[in-house]
């Protein structure tokens, strides 16, 4: 009896054993809740790598009579003369002459981080006086500087203006887009490259887009996971330094296992965005509401101005006269009071706001009003 008791009792044992762990492995079968993170690189920037804004001065030539205005724009005509004059053809000082097909321009162009000489690069043409149409001119040979005043690409090439100007004989004219700033697409050549500081020192540092305390926290967290303890420390909201290897090609492989970490930003602060000139409100995510009581409805006075005849009473002495008359008219719709009780999410403002039909406007100052009471709990920012 006891044997059997003995069996049945191991049976059950192995039976439970069995379940537990086909529940275990049920749990780790069933799909995760998803956690949005982001790469490294999407979220900050190499501290001392970084593009750079190169500016030339220069002249478009080849133009259908949409030139610049010399009589109104003389340094048009001076620039021409110093621009012949370097291929030795020189100009008499005092004589004027109109260049309806030439045009004064600014050049800019952006050199990205290790850019290498003969490498090029985008440029974009606007025009610097009166010239109607940059449309079918001819870049001429451009320096572009740096910050430090030194040449460090060189521009020419033919224009692409996405921008139609058209104009009668009487005046009339019509314009689609600007037809004064076109583009030369690989216009630039470089001819210096800018140097960085991605092989100084043993460290390098990482800039976050967005300062958050939060975020810089996860990212010094993350890289000391993935290489080791002590390998990140966070600066402060921005700035996370890392310890990096001396060698050349060996940061090179060590940033290219560091920016595809993946990264669980903090969340932003709960702000209100509105713009007052198109309208556009933009509510965050953590923006909530401390119980109030809103009413919002529209009032309309209209006052009319108008004139009535007083006649006088048969066989009377009395006059006809004209007298003014005023009618006023006030009317308001009548929309529900809602209330906001404690807690409340982005969600309810929305179904709450749009079940009174509130517009853009009324929304805004719905907003402010609730800013201005203290019950929203959060930034309104107006831009």
């Amino acid at each position: 009896m006891s044997i059997i008791q003995s069996s049945s009792t191991q049976r059950g044992a192995r039976c439970k054993v069995l379940f537990v762990s086909l529940l275990m492995v049920a749990q780790l079968m069933l799909p995760s809740a998803p956690v949005h993170a982001d790469r490294l690189k999407d979220i900050a920037n190499l501290q001392g790598v970084q593009a750079n804004q190169l500016v030339g001065v220069g002249l478009v030539t080849g133009l259908d009579g949409t030139g610049d205005q010399t009589t109104q724009a003389p340094f048009t005509a001076e620039s021409f003369r110093a621009y012949l004059n370097q291929f030795g053809i020189p100009m008499p000082a005092g004589q004027t002459f109109q260049l309806n097909n030439v045009a004064v321009v600014s050049v800019q162009a952006e050199l990205p981080a290790f850019t290498k000489p003969g490498q090029n690069i985008d440029v974009t043409v606007s025009s610097l006086a009166n010239s109607d149409s940059l449309r079918g001119g001819t870049l001429e040979r451009t320096f572009l500087l740096g910050v430090d005043g030194e040449v460090y690409a060189i521009a020419q090439g033919n224009l692409i203006v996405g921008g139609l100007g058209v104009q009668g004989a009487d005046g009339s004219s019509i314009s689609i887009n600007v037809p004064s700033v076109g583009r030369i697409p690989g216009g630039a050549t470089t001819v210096r490259e800018v140097e960085t500081a991605f092989n100084v020192g043993d460290s390098i540092t990482f800039n976050l887009k967005r300062a958050d305390f939060t975020t810089a926290r996860h990212v010094s967290r993350a890289i000391n996971d993935f290489m080791g303890p002590g390998t990140a420390t966070a600066v402060d909201a921005v700035s996370i330094r890392v310890r990096a290897p001396a060698d050349t090609q060996a940061r090179v492989a060590y940033m290219s296992e560091l920016e595809n970490i993946q990264i669980q930003q903090g969340s932003a602060p709960a702000r209100v965005i509105v713009n007052s000139r198109t309208g556009t409100i933009v509510i965050g995510e953590h923006v909530q509401v401390s119980p109030a009581a809103i009413t919002h409805g529209s009032l309309s006075v209209t006052i009319s101005e108008g004139f009535g005849v007083s006649q006088p009473a048969p066989f009377s002495d009395g006059e006809t006269a004209v007298l003014p008359q005023t009618d006023i008219t006030v009317s308001q719709e009548n929309n529900r009071m809602f209330l906001f009780d404690t807690g409340t999410t982005l969600s309810d403002i929305v179904q709450a706001i749009n079940a009174v039909g509130a517009a853009p406007g009324d929304l805004a100052a719905i907003l402010e009003a609730l800013k201005q009471s203290g019950a929203l709990r959060a930034d309104l920012i107006v831009i």
